[in-house]
């Protein structure tokens, strides 16, 4: 027989219509996942490349049987027949599972797909082992001793798919769910028939089988029955005893509740104990609740930011574990050198603030000496509307928002302010409440200057009252005119009397006699 004529006989199966109409079938689902399932399109390649070996057998066949092998050309056929249609039922379980019951709302466990190509495979298997003229009925004579001997052989594969099913019926934890298993930790991100696939922070996937999952003891991290997922976390520090547990319990929580601190829940809200005692500190813990729990580290570093800030505005610190160490020599110049640069730099904040742009150099350095430092991170509420604060605050380095909060209303963001400026002013000059929330956008440092500081250079030159109660004025007009949307002539109209105004404040609170 010559080339034309087995060519022709190849075209005519090729060309039939259960052919084509099988082939538009592949053509159509696998175009249907590789649009629908992109990250699933290595393993739709593997089995499209399988279905065309197995389609690829079958002409194989035909050629066979075309040159007098029939022989050989029945083997390849039901070889390629066999894998074509593994090919196919794989194809037909991605494309109900994956595509047409999620159309419908229905997400089945993974594993239930797996459970049901196998089926499908053993049937398909046992269909054309019957269609060969195998006579099945002394298999299943014989089933007893073949199920025993294979039982044994594939215990361990058994025993992943028991395993599965038995996570599946327990529902224990299902895909999203953050584990621990053994030292591992991570997101499950799948469960199949075989094994449980989870995701670690450090981008790792680990596949643990499924009989290693039903043995072990598995911790669901974040759940509790009738409550939102949030996982507790510990934040240990430690501080001296010359400090009162309850001052440093108090000054922590409150900075804790007051900042704004993101995947940290507010209820429970964080809260500080005395988990110990040890040589020359007390052993203290945050305890905060989190929200993500893939942010954990991140969330630790910023909670641990803000404790370390409020035990500093508190004036305390945190506790190293104390060594005895000779000291030879103490470099005393050092040390005045390091005392004499901050002091300038407290000269140079102070100077930086148009309120006190007229003090002598020698009030500056008396200002400056008493500067307090008192740093925040991002996130502390520094002041709040209505609080009464007699201290303000010089702003070194970062940034603050002005929020005004309106009852019944959304907070309104009045301003920006950027390092080097003041705020506070009123509270300090006038003993007002304070008319706005003030909140760290950065990391900041601050300096705070209290009333009695300020008294000492006020009380000697009452004068710089007049000059600073027309800055505060100014302040002041510029506050109401954003809350109120004042007419920009408004200003000019009111700024002697609320200058005046001011200026009586000044002098009553820090019993200034008028002149």
């Amino acid at each position: 027989m010559d080339i034309g004529s087995v060519g022709e006989i190849v075209w005519s199966r090729l060309s039939d219509d259960d052919a084509m109409s099988l082939a538009l079938m592949v053509a159509v689902i696998a175009a249907v996942l590789y649009l629908r399932r992109p990250e699933e399109r290595t393993s739709l390649r593997n089995t499209l490349g399988l279905c065309v070996l197995g389609f690829a057998g079958v002409v194989a066949a035909e050629m066979l049987a075309a040159f007098s092998l029939g022989t050989a050309g029945g083997v390849v056929r039901e070889a390629g027949v066999v894998l074509a249609g593994l090919a196919i039922i794989r194809l037909w379980g991605q494309f109900l599972f994956r595509v047409l019951l999620p159309l419908a709302r229905m997400t089945p466990p993974r594993i239930l797909e797996d459970l049901v190509v196998i089926v499908a495979y053993v049937s398909w298997g046992l269909v054309r082992l019957r269609l060969a003229g195998l006579d099945l009925s002394g298999i299943v004579a014989t089933s007893a001793v073949i199920t025993a001997i294979i039982a044994f052989s594939i215990q361990d594969t058994l025993g992943n798919i028991l395993g599965g099913l038995a996570l599946e019926l327990d529902s224990a934890f299902g895909i999203g769910d953050w584990i621990k298993v053994d030292d591992l930790v991570g997101q499950v991100v799948d469960i199949r028939w075989r094994s449980v696939s989870i995701q670690t922070r450090n981008w790792e996937t680990v596949i643990v089988p499924n009989s290693h999952m039903v043995r072990s003891k598995v911790l669901v991290l974040g759940q509790r029955l009738g409550a939102p997922r949030q996982w507790r976390r510990w934040i240990r520090f430690s501080v001296a005893y010359s400090a009162a547990p309850a001052r440093v319990i108090a000054a922590v929580e409150a900075a804790l509740k007051a900042a704004a601190i993101p995947h940290v829940a507010t209820d429970p809200a964080p809260n500080c104990v005395l988990v110990d005692f040890d040589a020359g500190f007390g052993r203290y813990a945050v305890r905060y609740w989190l929200t993500e729990i893939a942010q954990d580290d991140l969330t630790d570093s910023k909670v641990r930011e803000h404790v370390l800030a409020a035990l500093q505005r508190s004036g305390m610190r945190v506790a190293v574990a104390e060594h005895n160490v000779h000291v030879v020599s103490e470099d005393r110049a050092h040390a005045k050198q390091v005392a004499q640069r901050e002091l300038e730099r407290r000269m140079k904040s102070v100077r930086s603030v148009e309120l006190f742009a007229e003090l002598t150099a020698d009030e500056v350095r008396t200002l400056a000496a008493r500067l307090e430092p008192v740093p925040f991170v991002a996130g502390d509420a520094i002041t709040r509307q209505g609080a009464v604060a007699h201290w303000l605050y010089i702003l070194a380095s970062g940034s603050v928002e002005v929020v005004l909060e309106r009852p019944g209303q959304a907070a309104h963001r009045l301003a920006q302010l950027e390092a080097p400026t003041v705020f506070g002013e009123m509270g300090l000059l006038t003993g007002e409440p304070r008319h706005a929330t003030v909140t760290a956008t950065s990391s900041i440092e601050c300096y705070r200057l209290e009333k009695a500081a300020f008294e000492e250079v006020l009380l000697k030159r009452p004068a710089l009252a007049e000059r600073m109660a027309r800055i505060l004025a100014a302040r002041q007009e510029d506050f109401e005119r954003e809350v109120n949307h004042l007419a920009a002539h408004a200003r000019n109209a009111e700024g002697s009397r609320l200058s005046d105004e001011i200026l009586g404040k000044i002098k009553r609170f820090f019993s200034i006699a008028s002149a």
